[in-house]
């Protein structure tokens, strides 16, 4: 496939459709546990997630995102934690700063899992203000007593081979300096894969429900380790 002159992969163009899709400010889905505060002495963990429009179920019925998933899967686990999604479609590492500390005084979360980082690549910031705002967010948390659970994205081929090295290196970055959990690629084993194109919405954009339980597979384990 070519795209503004560029041969690109068909799987690859769907990442970056997918990438694209986040500056567009789309509006919030979330779980239901979004607006409540969630008590850690009475529910057990108190598990956050800060994200952009990948984890705020955006195109889902509500109850279909990987988020929301997390939740059922915790139960069937008997895990006694209660999932709040704090994610924002378009959001960039920048807003999460920004929001967090609010966030941990809000929910006082035992766990924190921060999903950012694809807008500011398709906005052109800087890859250091985007590791400086990534380990911001990740030294708060812990300030606040809670673990951190760092989910990488990956720019395609197109971007560059430096750049998407770089890119997708910041996020190991930030979890070796901080010495904390990393999920490599939200959407690996989907963005990736030969079937790709029926494992996305009719937008070609956003991941479909079908794709959900891989995401959160991918960050199941990790997250499990820190439980």
């Amino acid at each position: 496939m070519n795209v503004l002159g560029l041969k690109v992969e068909r799987r690859d163009f769907i990442v970056a459709g997918a990438m694209a899709a986040l500056l567009a400010g789309l509006p919030l889905a979330s779980t239901a546990q979004q607006a409540a505060p969630a008590t850690a002495s009475k529910r057990g963990a108190v598990i956050l997630v800060v994200g952009d429009s990948i984890s705020a179920e955006y195109g889902l019925k509500r109850g279909e995102g990987w988020v929301a998933l997390l939740q059922k899967r915790i139960a069937d686990e008997r895990v006694a934690a209660t999932v709040v999604n704090a994610s924002i479609s378009g959001d960039t590492t920048s807003g999460g700063r920004s929001r967090l500390p609010a966030l941990l005084v809000q929910h006082k979360p035992t766990h924190v899992i921060l999903e950012l980082g694809a807008n500011d690549a398709l906005r052109g910031l800087p890859l250091k203000s985007t590791e400086d705002n990534l380990n911001e967010m990740t030294r708060a948390a812990q300030a606040a007593g809670a673990k951190v659970l760092l989910v990488g994205m990956q720019v395609p081929p197109n971007y560059g081979g430096d750049y998407t090295r770089k890119f997708e290196a910041l996020f190991k970055a930030v979890a070796a300096d901080n010495k904390t959990a990393l999920v490599p690629f939200l959407l690996k084993g989907v963005a990736d894969a030969q079937e790709a194109p029926a494992l996305f919405q009719t937008d070609r954009i956003h991941p479909a429900a079908v794709a959900q339980p891989r995401m959160l597979d991918n960050v199941w384990p990790e997250l499990k380790k820190l439980l």
